[in-house]
Protein backbone atom coordinates (compact mmCIF):
# COMPACT_ATOMS: atom_id res chain seq x y z
CA UNK A 1 0.00 0.00 0.00
CA UNK A 2 1.20 3.58 -0.61
CA UNK A 3 2.76 5.48 2.27
CA UNK A 4 0.42 8.14 3.71
CA UNK A 5 1.57 11.67 2.91
CA UNK A 6 1.66 13.90 5.99
CA UNK A 7 0.37 16.93 4.00
CA UNK A 8 -2.73 14.96 2.94
CA UNK A 9 -1.98 15.32 -0.75
CA UNK A 10 -3.07 12.43 -2.98
CA UNK A 11 -1.20 9.25 -2.00
CA UNK A 12 1.90 8.44 -4.00
CA UNK A 13 4.08 5.39 -3.25
CA UNK A 14 7.16 7.42 -4.10
CA UNK A 15 6.37 10.45 -1.92
CA UNK A 16 8.29 10.37 1.35
CA UNK A 17 6.45 11.54 4.45
CA UNK A 18 8.00 14.25 6.59
CA UNK A 19 8.14 11.80 9.46
CA UNK A 20 10.13 9.34 7.38
CA UNK A 21 12.49 12.14 6.39
CA UNK A 22 13.37 12.65 10.05
CA UNK A 23 14.51 9.07 10.53
CA UNK A 24 17.98 9.53 8.98
CA UNK A 25 18.57 12.46 11.35
CA UNK A 26 17.56 10.41 14.36
CA UNK A 27 19.87 7.61 13.34
CA UNK A 28 22.95 9.80 13.12
CA UNK A 29 23.34 9.79 16.91
CA UNK A 30 26.52 8.09 18.14
CA UNK A 31 26.37 4.30 18.13
CA UNK A 32 23.92 4.08 15.23
CA UNK A 33 24.88 3.23 11.67
CA UNK A 34 23.94 5.88 9.12
CA UNK A 35 20.45 5.28 7.76
CA UNK A 36 19.83 4.79 4.04
CA UNK A 37 18.79 7.82 2.02
CA UNK A 38 15.15 8.92 1.70
CA UNK A 39 15.11 7.62 -1.88
CA UNK A 40 16.32 4.21 -0.74
CA UNK A 41 13.76 4.06 2.06
CA UNK A 42 10.77 4.96 -0.08
CA UNK A 43 11.62 2.48 -2.82
CA UNK A 44 12.20 -0.24 -0.22
CA UNK A 45 8.81 0.51 1.33
CA UNK A 46 7.20 0.28 -2.09
CA UNK A 47 8.87 -3.07 -2.77
CA UNK A 48 7.71 -4.57 0.52
CA UNK A 49 4.12 -3.35 0.12
CA UNK A 50 3.74 -4.41 -3.51
CA UNK A 51 5.87 -7.50 -4.10
CA UNK A 52 5.91 -9.67 -0.96
CA UNK A 53 3.53 -12.32 -2.29
CA UNK A 54 5.02 -12.10 -5.76
CA UNK A 55 8.49 -13.00 -4.51
CA UNK A 56 7.04 -15.96 -2.59
CA UNK A 57 5.25 -17.17 -5.71
CA UNK A 58 8.46 -16.82 -7.71
CA UNK A 59 10.41 -18.70 -5.05
CA UNK A 60 7.85 -21.50 -5.27
CA UNK A 61 8.48 -21.72 -9.00
CA UNK A 62 12.27 -21.77 -8.63
CA UNK A 63 12.25 -24.39 -5.85
CA UNK A 64 10.25 -26.66 -8.16
CA UNK A 65 13.38 -27.38 -10.20
CA UNK A 66 15.81 -29.97 -8.80
CA UNK A 67 18.95 -28.10 -9.82
CA UNK A 68 21.52 -30.34 -8.18
CA UNK A 69 24.62 -31.46 -10.06
CA UNK A 70 24.17 -34.75 -11.90
CA UNK A 71 26.93 -37.08 -13.03
CA UNK A 72 27.63 -36.78 -16.72
CA UNK A 73 25.59 -33.60 -17.15
CA UNK A 74 26.32 -29.88 -16.91
CA UNK A 75 24.02 -26.87 -16.69
CA UNK A 76 24.51 -26.65 -20.46
CA UNK A 77 23.28 -30.21 -21.07
CA UNK A 78 20.95 -30.97 -18.15
CA UNK A 79 17.29 -30.47 -19.18
CA UNK A 80 16.32 -29.56 -15.60
CA UNK A 81 18.73 -26.63 -15.65
CA UNK A 82 17.48 -25.65 -19.10
CA UNK A 83 13.92 -25.50 -17.77
CA UNK A 84 15.02 -23.62 -14.65
CA UNK A 85 16.88 -21.01 -16.67
CA UNK A 86 13.95 -20.66 -19.05
CA UNK A 87 11.54 -20.05 -16.16
CA UNK A 88 13.93 -17.58 -14.54
CA UNK A 89 14.39 -15.72 -17.81
CA UNK A 90 10.66 -15.53 -18.47
CA UNK A 91 10.03 -14.09 -15.01
CA UNK A 92 12.85 -11.54 -15.32
CA UNK A 93 11.60 -10.33 -18.72
CA UNK A 94 8.05 -10.03 -17.34
CA UNK A 95 9.49 -7.67 -14.74
CA UNK A 96 11.07 -5.54 -17.46
CA UNK A 97 14.63 -6.71 -16.89
CA UNK A 98 17.24 -7.65 -19.47
CA UNK A 99 18.37 -11.29 -19.63
CA UNK A 100 21.50 -12.87 -21.05
CA UNK A 101 22.06 -16.64 -20.88
CA UNK A 102 25.75 -17.57 -20.94
CA UNK A 103 25.34 -21.26 -20.17
CA UNK A 104 26.72 -21.63 -16.67
CA UNK A 105 25.92 -17.98 -15.92
CA UNK A 106 22.72 -15.99 -16.35
CA UNK A 107 22.95 -12.20 -16.24
CA UNK A 108 19.79 -10.28 -15.35
CA UNK A 109 20.23 -6.53 -15.45
CA UNK A 110 18.60 -3.15 -14.97
CA UNK A 111 20.45 -0.37 -16.77
CA UNK A 112 20.35 3.42 -16.48
CA UNK A 113 18.34 5.10 -19.21
CA UNK A 114 20.45 5.38 -22.34
CA UNK A 115 23.44 3.64 -20.77
CA UNK A 116 26.16 2.31 -23.01
CA UNK A 117 28.35 -0.73 -22.60
CA UNK A 118 30.91 1.20 -20.56
CA UNK A 119 28.54 2.14 -17.73
CA UNK A 120 29.66 1.24 -14.23
CA UNK A 121 27.93 -1.67 -12.53
CA UNK A 122 26.79 -3.02 -9.19
CA UNK A 123 27.15 -6.80 -9.10
CA UNK A 124 24.71 -9.05 -7.24
CA UNK A 125 26.14 -12.56 -6.97
CA UNK A 126 23.85 -15.57 -6.46
CA UNK A 127 23.60 -19.20 -7.57
CA UNK A 128 20.77 -21.29 -8.95
CA UNK A 129 22.08 -24.77 -8.16
CA UNK A 130 21.37 -26.62 -4.92
CA UNK A 131 22.79 -29.43 -2.85
CA UNK A 132 21.13 -32.87 -3.01
CA UNK A 133 18.22 -33.57 -0.69
CA UNK A 134 17.17 -36.91 0.81
CA UNK A 135 13.39 -37.06 0.17
CA UNK A 136 12.93 -39.63 2.95
CA UNK A 137 13.92 -36.99 5.52
CA UNK A 138 11.43 -34.35 4.36
CA UNK A 139 7.72 -34.27 5.25
CA UNK A 140 7.00 -33.45 1.60
CA UNK A 141 8.97 -33.26 -1.62
CA UNK A 142 12.00 -31.00 -1.08
CA UNK A 143 11.23 -29.53 -4.50
CA UNK A 144 7.76 -28.34 -3.54
CA UNK A 145 7.71 -25.15 -1.49
CA UNK A 146 5.34 -25.62 1.44
CA UNK A 147 4.38 -23.24 4.22
CA UNK A 148 4.06 -24.16 7.89
CA UNK A 149 1.67 -22.60 10.37
CA UNK A 150 4.42 -20.36 11.75
CA UNK A 151 5.32 -18.89 8.37
CA UNK A 152 8.25 -21.09 7.38
CA UNK A 153 8.63 -21.62 3.64
CA UNK A 154 10.23 -25.05 3.39
CA UNK A 155 12.04 -26.39 0.34
CA UNK A 156 15.48 -27.09 -1.10
CA UNK A 157 17.01 -23.77 -2.09
CA UNK A 158 14.58 -21.65 -0.06
CA UNK A 159 17.50 -20.04 1.77
CA UNK A 160 20.43 -21.22 -0.36
CA UNK A 161 20.09 -19.55 -2.81
CA UNK A 162 16.78 -19.33 -4.66
CA UNK A 163 15.14 -17.16 -2.03
CA UNK A 164 17.73 -14.40 -2.55
CA UNK A 165 17.33 -14.69 -6.34
CA UNK A 166 13.58 -14.11 -6.08
CA UNK A 167 14.12 -11.20 -3.70
CA UNK A 168 16.74 -9.59 -5.94
CA UNK A 169 14.37 -9.75 -8.93
CA UNK A 170 11.68 -7.80 -7.12
CA UNK A 171 14.14 -5.34 -5.63
CA UNK A 172 15.20 -4.56 -9.19
CA UNK A 173 11.55 -4.36 -10.30
CA UNK A 174 10.78 -1.85 -7.53
CA UNK A 175 13.77 0.27 -8.53
CA UNK A 176 12.64 0.19 -12.16
CA UNK A 177 9.13 1.29 -11.16
CA UNK A 178 10.49 4.12 -9.03
CA UNK A 179 11.90 6.07 -11.94
CA UNK A 180 15.04 6.86 -9.96
CA UNK A 181 17.89 7.98 -12.18
CA UNK A 182 20.54 5.30 -11.85
CA UNK A 183 24.22 5.90 -12.37
CA UNK A 184 25.16 2.22 -12.43
CA UNK A 185 23.73 -0.87 -14.03
CA UNK A 186 22.45 -3.42 -11.51
CA UNK A 187 23.60 -6.82 -12.72
CA UNK A 188 22.26 -9.96 -11.05
CA UNK A 189 24.57 -12.89 -11.76
CA UNK A 190 23.09 -16.37 -11.26
CA UNK A 191 25.77 -19.06 -11.42
CA UNK A 192 24.67 -22.65 -11.95
CA UNK A 193 27.45 -24.67 -10.29
CA UNK A 194 28.42 -22.88 -7.08
CA UNK A 195 27.87 -26.04 -5.04
CA UNK A 196 29.94 -28.30 -7.27
CA UNK A 197 32.42 -26.66 -9.64
CA UNK A 198 33.85 -23.14 -9.64
CA UNK A 199 36.07 -23.63 -12.72
CA UNK A 200 33.42 -22.60 -15.29
CA UNK A 201 32.85 -19.37 -13.37
CA UNK A 202 36.58 -18.71 -13.34
CA UNK A 203 36.60 -19.25 -17.11
CA UNK A 204 33.65 -16.89 -17.53
CA UNK A 205 35.46 -14.18 -15.58
CA UNK A 206 38.37 -14.31 -18.03
CA UNK A 207 36.24 -12.51 -20.61
CA UNK A 208 33.55 -10.88 -18.47
CA UNK A 209 34.38 -7.67 -16.65
CA UNK A 210 32.76 -7.76 -13.21
CA UNK A 211 31.54 -4.74 -11.31
CA UNK A 212 33.99 -2.91 -9.08
CA UNK A 213 31.56 -3.26 -6.16
CA UNK A 214 29.66 -6.49 -5.56
CA UNK A 215 27.36 -8.02 -3.00
CA UNK A 216 26.84 -11.74 -2.56
CA UNK A 217 23.44 -12.93 -1.34
CA UNK A 218 24.61 -16.28 -0.03
CA UNK A 219 25.62 -15.94 3.60
CA UNK A 220 24.69 -13.87 6.65
CA UNK A 221 24.07 -10.38 7.96
CA UNK A 222 25.18 -7.80 8.94
CA UNK A 223 27.99 -7.86 6.35
CA UNK A 224 30.53 -10.60 5.75
CA UNK A 225 34.07 -9.36 5.18
CA UNK A 226 35.85 -12.62 5.99
CA UNK A 227 35.32 -16.17 4.80
CA UNK A 228 37.22 -19.21 5.94
CA UNK A 229 38.73 -21.42 3.29
CA UNK A 230 36.73 -24.50 2.28
CA UNK A 231 39.13 -27.40 2.88
CA UNK A 232 39.04 -31.16 2.77
CA UNK A 233 40.92 -34.29 3.77
CA UNK A 234 40.04 -37.52 1.99
CA UNK A 235 41.56 -40.92 2.63
CA UNK A 236 40.89 -44.64 2.48
CA UNK A 237 41.11 -46.97 5.45
CA UNK A 238 42.23 -50.50 4.58
CA UNK A 239 39.90 -53.41 3.98
CA UNK A 240 40.55 -55.91 6.76
CA UNK A 241 39.36 -59.52 6.87
CA UNK A 242 39.41 -61.26 10.22
CA UNK A 243 38.19 -64.64 11.42
CA UNK A 244 36.48 -64.71 14.79
CA UNK A 245 34.66 -67.25 16.84
CA UNK A 246 30.89 -67.54 16.73
CA UNK A 247 30.62 -65.99 20.20
CA UNK A 248 32.82 -62.96 19.52
CA UNK A 249 30.99 -59.71 18.75
CA UNK A 250 32.35 -58.18 15.57
CA UNK A 251 31.68 -54.81 13.94
CA UNK A 252 31.09 -55.50 10.25
CA UNK A 253 29.73 -52.27 8.80
CA UNK A 254 29.91 -48.52 9.39
CA UNK A 255 28.82 -45.68 7.11
CA UNK A 256 27.09 -42.31 7.13
CA UNK A 257 26.57 -38.93 5.55
CA UNK A 258 25.07 -37.69 2.29
CA UNK A 259 27.53 -35.20 0.82
CA UNK A 260 30.77 -33.48 1.73
CA UNK A 261 29.43 -30.13 2.88
CA UNK A 262 26.62 -31.36 5.13
CA UNK A 263 26.87 -32.37 8.77
CA UNK A 264 25.52 -35.94 8.57
CA UNK A 265 22.03 -36.59 9.86
CA UNK A 266 22.21 -40.35 9.33
CA UNK A 267 24.76 -43.07 10.12
CA UNK A 268 24.54 -46.85 10.43
CA UNK A 269 26.54 -49.76 11.82
CA UNK A 270 26.13 -53.53 11.93
CA UNK A 271 27.36 -55.85 14.68
CA UNK A 272 27.40 -59.63 14.38
CA UNK A 273 27.41 -62.11 17.28
CA UNK A 274 25.91 -59.75 19.83
CA UNK A 275 24.93 -60.78 23.34
CA UNK A 276 22.43 -59.28 25.81
CA UNK A 277 25.14 -57.64 27.90
CA UNK A 278 26.64 -55.83 24.91
CA UNK A 279 23.27 -54.66 23.65
CA UNK A 280 22.37 -53.37 27.12
CA UNK A 281 25.67 -51.48 27.36
CA UNK A 282 25.16 -49.91 23.94
CA UNK A 283 21.61 -48.84 24.72
CA UNK A 284 22.66 -47.39 28.06
CA UNK A 285 25.44 -45.39 26.44
CA UNK A 286 23.15 -44.25 23.64
CA UNK A 287 20.93 -42.55 26.21
CA UNK A 288 23.84 -40.28 27.15
CA UNK A 289 24.37 -39.05 23.57
CA UNK A 290 22.40 -36.40 21.64
CA UNK A 291 21.52 -38.74 18.76
CA UNK A 292 18.41 -40.85 18.29
CA UNK A 293 19.28 -44.54 17.93
CA UNK A 294 17.30 -47.48 16.61
CA UNK A 295 18.47 -51.03 17.31
CA UNK A 296 17.12 -53.53 14.80
CA UNK A 297 17.79 -57.29 14.74
CA UNK A 298 18.28 -58.31 11.13
CA UNK A 299 19.65 -61.44 9.40
CA UNK A 300 23.08 -59.84 8.94
CA UNK A 301 23.26 -58.87 12.62
CA UNK A 302 22.25 -56.02 14.91
CA UNK A 303 21.83 -52.85 12.86
CA UNK A 304 22.15 -49.53 14.65
CA UNK A 305 20.71 -46.49 12.93
CA UNK A 306 21.79 -43.13 14.33
CA UNK A 307 19.88 -39.95 13.58
CA UNK A 308 21.44 -36.58 14.31
CA UNK A 309 20.68 -33.18 12.87
CA UNK A 310 21.86 -32.04 9.46
CA UNK A 311 23.50 -28.65 9.08
CA UNK A 312 25.75 -26.76 6.71
CA UNK A 313 29.27 -28.00 7.36
CA UNK A 314 30.46 -24.41 7.75
CA UNK A 315 28.35 -24.22 10.92
CA UNK A 316 28.87 -27.63 12.57
CA UNK A 317 27.67 -26.18 15.86
CA UNK A 318 24.17 -26.02 14.36
CA UNK A 319 24.09 -29.76 13.75
CA UNK A 320 24.43 -33.06 15.56
CA UNK A 321 26.92 -35.21 13.66
CA UNK A 322 25.45 -38.71 13.43
CA UNK A 323 28.75 -40.14 12.16
CA UNK A 324 30.83 -38.73 15.00
CA UNK A 325 28.36 -39.73 17.71
CA UNK A 326 27.81 -43.24 16.35
CA UNK A 327 31.58 -43.74 16.41
CA UNK A 328 31.54 -42.45 19.99
CA UNK A 329 28.78 -44.91 20.87
CA UNK A 330 30.76 -47.83 19.45
CA UNK A 331 34.15 -46.93 20.92
CA UNK A 332 35.39 -49.35 23.62
CA UNK A 333 34.74 -48.52 27.25
CA UNK A 334 37.20 -48.94 30.11
CA UNK A 335 34.92 -51.40 31.91
CA UNK A 336 34.72 -53.66 28.87
CA UNK A 337 30.98 -53.26 28.49
CA UNK A 338 31.70 -52.23 24.94
CA UNK A 339 34.69 -54.35 23.94
CA UNK A 340 37.80 -53.83 21.90
CA UNK A 341 36.49 -54.88 18.52
CA UNK A 342 38.32 -57.43 16.35
CA UNK A 343 40.16 -55.57 13.61
CA UNK A 344 37.67 -55.27 10.78
CA UNK A 345 37.33 -52.47 8.27
CA UNK A 346 34.41 -51.04 10.25
CA UNK A 347 36.32 -51.30 13.53
CA UNK A 348 39.31 -49.49 12.03
CA UNK A 349 36.95 -46.77 10.81
CA UNK A 350 35.41 -46.31 14.26
CA UNK A 351 38.85 -46.17 15.85
CA UNK A 352 40.05 -43.56 13.36
CA UNK A 353 37.02 -41.36 13.95
CA UNK A 354 37.10 -41.73 17.72
CA UNK A 355 40.87 -41.21 17.99
CA UNK A 356 41.41 -38.32 15.55
CA UNK A 357 38.04 -36.57 15.45
CA UNK A 358 35.83 -37.41 18.42
CA UNK A 359 32.69 -35.34 18.88
CA UNK A 360 34.46 -31.97 18.98
CA UNK A 361 34.16 -29.38 16.24
CA UNK A 362 37.63 -27.89 16.01
CA UNK A 363 40.09 -30.70 15.28
CA UNK A 364 41.02 -30.97 18.94
CA UNK A 365 42.22 -34.57 18.54
CA UNK A 366 43.76 -34.24 15.10
CA UNK A 367 47.33 -33.87 16.28
CA UNK A 368 48.33 -30.20 16.29
CA UNK A 369 46.12 -29.24 13.37
CA UNK A 370 43.65 -27.04 15.24
CA UNK A 371 44.15 -23.25 15.45
CA UNK A 372 42.15 -20.03 15.56
CA UNK A 373 42.12 -16.44 14.32
CA UNK A 374 40.89 -13.56 16.46
CA UNK A 375 38.43 -12.29 13.82
CA UNK A 376 37.58 -15.43 11.85
CA UNK A 377 37.47 -17.79 14.81
CA UNK A 378 38.65 -21.42 14.98
CA UNK A 379 39.20 -23.90 12.21
CA UNK A 380 36.37 -26.42 12.12
CA UNK A 381 36.70 -30.10 11.21
CA UNK A 382 33.84 -32.53 10.65
CA UNK A 383 33.53 -36.06 9.27
CA UNK A 384 30.87 -35.63 6.61
CA UNK A 385 30.96 -38.70 4.40
CA UNK A 386 31.87 -42.30 5.28
CA UNK A 387 31.31 -44.84 2.49
CA UNK A 388 32.42 -48.31 1.47
CA UNK A 389 34.99 -48.06 -1.29
CA UNK A 390 36.88 -50.52 -3.46
CA UNK A 391 39.83 -50.72 -1.09
CA UNK A 392 38.07 -50.22 2.23
CA UNK A 393 36.33 -47.27 3.85
CA UNK A 394 36.46 -43.88 2.14
CA UNK A 395 36.52 -41.03 4.64
CA UNK A 396 35.82 -37.37 3.86
CA UNK A 397 36.59 -34.69 6.42
CA UNK A 398 35.32 -31.17 5.71
CA UNK A 399 37.28 -28.29 7.21
CA UNK A 400 36.90 -24.50 7.23
CA UNK A 401 40.20 -22.76 7.88
CA UNK A 402 40.85 -19.17 8.94
CA UNK A 403 43.87 -17.08 8.10
CA UNK A 404 47.00 -17.73 10.12
CA UNK A 405 48.58 -20.84 8.61
CA UNK A 406 49.85 -21.75 5.17
CA UNK A 407 48.56 -24.72 3.19
CA UNK A 408 52.01 -26.26 3.45
CA UNK A 409 51.99 -26.05 7.25
CA UNK A 410 48.48 -27.46 7.46
CA UNK A 411 49.35 -30.30 5.12
CA UNK A 412 52.36 -31.22 7.21
CA UNK A 413 50.35 -31.24 10.44
CA UNK A 414 47.46 -33.23 8.95
CA UNK A 415 49.71 -35.89 7.45
CA UNK A 416 51.67 -36.16 10.70
CA UNK A 417 48.47 -36.80 12.65
CA UNK A 418 47.29 -39.45 10.20
CA UNK A 419 50.66 -41.19 10.10
CA UNK A 420 50.89 -41.09 13.88
CA UNK A 421 47.55 -42.85 14.16
CA UNK A 422 48.34 -45.48 11.53
CA UNK A 423 51.76 -46.26 13.00
CA UNK A 424 50.26 -46.77 16.44
CA UNK A 425 47.66 -49.17 14.98
CA UNK A 426 49.97 -51.04 12.65
CA UNK A 427 47.71 -50.28 9.71
CA UNK A 428 48.11 -48.37 6.46
CA UNK A 429 46.05 -45.38 5.31
CA UNK A 430 45.84 -45.05 1.53
CA UNK A 431 44.97 -42.39 -1.03
CA UNK A 432 45.38 -39.37 1.25
CA UNK A 433 44.21 -36.25 -0.57
CA UNK A 434 44.17 -32.78 0.95
CA UNK A 435 42.81 -29.48 -0.29
CA UNK A 436 43.32 -26.20 1.55
CA UNK A 437 41.07 -23.43 0.29
CA UNK A 438 42.14 -19.81 0.59
CA UNK A 439 40.45 -17.67 3.26
CA UNK A 440 39.10 -14.30 2.16
CA UNK A 441 39.51 -11.10 4.14
CA UNK A 442 38.34 -7.71 2.84
CA UNK A 443 38.93 -4.68 5.03
CA UNK A 444 38.62 -1.79 2.58
CA UNK A 445 35.51 -2.36 0.43
CA UNK A 446 34.01 1.04 -0.49
CA UNK A 447 30.41 -0.03 0.19
CA UNK A 448 30.89 -1.60 3.63
CA UNK A 449 29.45 1.33 5.58
CA UNK A 450 26.50 1.59 3.21
CA UNK A 451 25.50 -2.02 3.81
CA UNK A 452 26.02 -1.73 7.55
CA UNK A 453 23.83 1.36 7.54
CA UNK A 454 21.03 -0.43 5.69
CA UNK A 455 21.15 -3.37 8.08
CA UNK A 456 21.28 -1.15 11.15
CA UNK A 457 18.29 0.88 9.99
CA UNK A 458 15.98 -1.98 9.10
CA UNK A 459 16.83 -4.15 12.10
CA UNK A 460 17.09 -1.33 14.64
CA UNK A 461 20.65 -2.42 15.40
CA UNK A 462 23.04 0.14 16.85
CA UNK A 463 26.57 0.05 15.47
CA UNK A 464 26.50 -3.21 13.47
CA UNK A 465 29.92 -4.66 12.74
CA UNK A 466 31.22 -6.86 9.93
CA UNK A 467 31.61 -10.57 10.58
CA UNK A 468 33.49 -13.61 9.31
CA UNK A 469 31.84 -16.91 8.40
CA UNK A 470 32.90 -20.49 7.88
CA UNK A 471 31.11 -20.71 4.57
CA UNK A 472 32.83 -20.27 1.24
CA UNK A 473 30.97 -18.33 -1.44
CA UNK A 474 31.66 -17.08 -4.94
CA UNK A 475 32.49 -13.72 -3.34
CA UNK A 476 36.08 -14.96 -3.37
CA UNK A 477 36.17 -14.59 -7.16
CA UNK A 478 34.88 -11.01 -7.43
CA UNK A 479 36.44 -7.66 -6.55
CA UNK A 480 35.12 -5.95 -3.43
CA UNK A 481 32.49 -8.65 -2.90
CA UNK A 482 30.76 -8.47 0.47
CA UNK A 483 28.12 -10.98 1.52
CA UNK A 484 24.84 -9.44 2.67
CA UNK A 485 22.36 -11.99 4.04
CA UNK A 486 20.04 -13.76 3.73
CA UNK A 487 20.49 -15.32 7.20
CA UNK A 488 20.13 -13.19 10.33
CA UNK A 489 22.86 -13.15 12.98
CA UNK A 490 22.17 -15.51 15.83
CA UNK A 491 19.73 -17.57 13.75
CA UNK A 492 20.49 -21.02 12.42
CA UNK A 493 21.41 -21.14 8.75
CA UNK A 494 19.38 -23.98 7.20
CA UNK A 495 20.97 -24.22 3.76
CA UNK A 496 22.30 -27.75 3.04
CA UNK A 497 20.11 -29.18 5.82
CA UNK A 498 17.20 -31.57 5.42
CA UNK A 499 14.74 -28.97 6.72
CA UNK A 500 15.82 -25.92 4.72
CA UNK A 501 13.49 -22.95 5.00
CA UNK A 502 13.16 -19.20 4.99
CA UNK A 503 10.34 -17.34 6.71
CA UNK A 504 7.82 -14.94 5.22
CA UNK A 505 9.03 -12.25 7.59
CA UNK A 506 12.65 -12.76 6.60
CA UNK A 507 11.82 -12.57 2.91
CA UNK A 508 10.06 -9.26 3.47
CA UNK A 509 12.94 -7.88 5.50
CA UNK A 510 15.40 -9.06 2.86
CA UNK A 511 13.34 -7.35 0.17
CA UNK A 512 13.48 -4.06 2.05
CA UNK A 513 17.20 -4.29 2.73
CA UNK A 514 18.21 -5.49 -0.74
CA UNK A 515 16.14 -2.78 -2.39
CA UNK A 516 17.54 -0.04 -0.18
CA UNK A 517 21.10 -1.27 -0.64
CA UNK A 518 20.82 -1.47 -4.42
CA UNK A 519 19.34 2.02 -4.63
CA UNK A 520 22.23 3.39 -2.60
CA UNK A 521 24.87 1.58 -4.61
CA UNK A 522 23.35 2.13 -8.07
CA UNK A 523 23.12 5.90 -7.48
CA UNK A 524 26.86 6.13 -6.84
CA UNK A 525 29.23 7.60 -9.37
Amino acid sequence: MPTMNMTMKPANPFTLSRLSALIPLLLTIPGWAAAPSPDAQRVAAYAASHFQQAQIDTLKTLVGYDTRARDGLTPDTDPVFADFKRALGVKARMLGLDVEDNGYVMLISLSPEGAGTDVKKVGVITHGDVQPADPSLWPQSPYELTETADGRLVGRGAEDDKGPIATALYAMKAIKDSGIVLKRRIELLVYMAEESDWEPLKDFLKTYEPADINITLDAEYPVVTGEKGWSQIKLSLPRVMVKVGADTPVLTYFSGGSFASQIPQQASAVIQNTNPELVAALKARAKTLPIKTDFIDEPQGLTIHATGKAAHSSTPEDGINAVAYLAELLSPTADGGIPEWPMTTAAVTVDFLHSLVGTGLYGERFGKLGYSDEFMGPMTLAPTLITEGKEGTDVTLNLRRPVGRTPEALDKLAIAAIHGWQDARGTQVADIETYWGTPMLIDDAPHLETLLGVFGHYTNTAGPKPIAIGGSTNAKLFPNALSFGPAMPGMEYTGHSEYEFITRDQLKLNLEMYTAALVELAMRE
